[in-house]
């Protein structure tokens, strides 16, 4: 099967990309069967230097029926050579990979969470109740042993 497709060129952190048409089972940077035309990621967009294409050859092999990989296909739709294909959905991709793990860890504890409470609502209500009356309790005793130590060194500087 025909691709339209990325083929990686430049230096170490300055890619330069030429778009080949290749066989699907050729490797990346590997045989190519023809050249249509460059992509530079690292210049502006408003600037024509960024992509070079040479239309007619790639009508040519569309009609031979290469397909083009969706990187390839969204640099053709900008340029109106083919229909402009639609957005894919890929909400995460704009976040971090590091955070994403963490949103994944705190999903299914919220759902959990959100569960239980239904159901231990009824159970834990009255232990809470009982939690809350304890430490008012403790705090009484305590006060005064507070005060007493307070007012001990009062005592001691007269």
């Amino acid at each position: 099967m025909l691709k339209l497709r990325l083929s990686m060129g430049g230096t170490k952190k300055r890619p330069v990309y030429k778009i080949v048409v290749a066989d699907s089972r050729f490797s990346r940077d590997g045989r190519f069967i023809e050249k249509l035309g460059f992509f530079n990621p690292l210049l502006p967009k408003e600037k024509k230097e960024r992509i070079g294409l040479s239309s007619e050859r790639i009508k040519y092999w569309l009609n031979q029926g290469a397909q083009p990989t969706t990187r390839v296909a969204r640099l053709l739709g900008e340029n109106n050579l083919i229909k402009m294909p639609a957005p894919g959905n890929n909400p995460n991709k704009a976040i971090p990979k590091k955070d994403r793990k963490k949103e994944k860890e705190e999903a299914p504890k919220e759902e959990k969470k959100a569960e239980a409470p239904k159901e231990e609502n009824k159970a834990e209500a009255p232990k809470e109740e009982k939690k809350a009356e304890a430490p008012k309790e403790e705090n009484k005793a305590e006060a005064p042993k507070e005060e007493n130590k307070a007012e001990a060194p009062k005592e001691e500087k007269k």
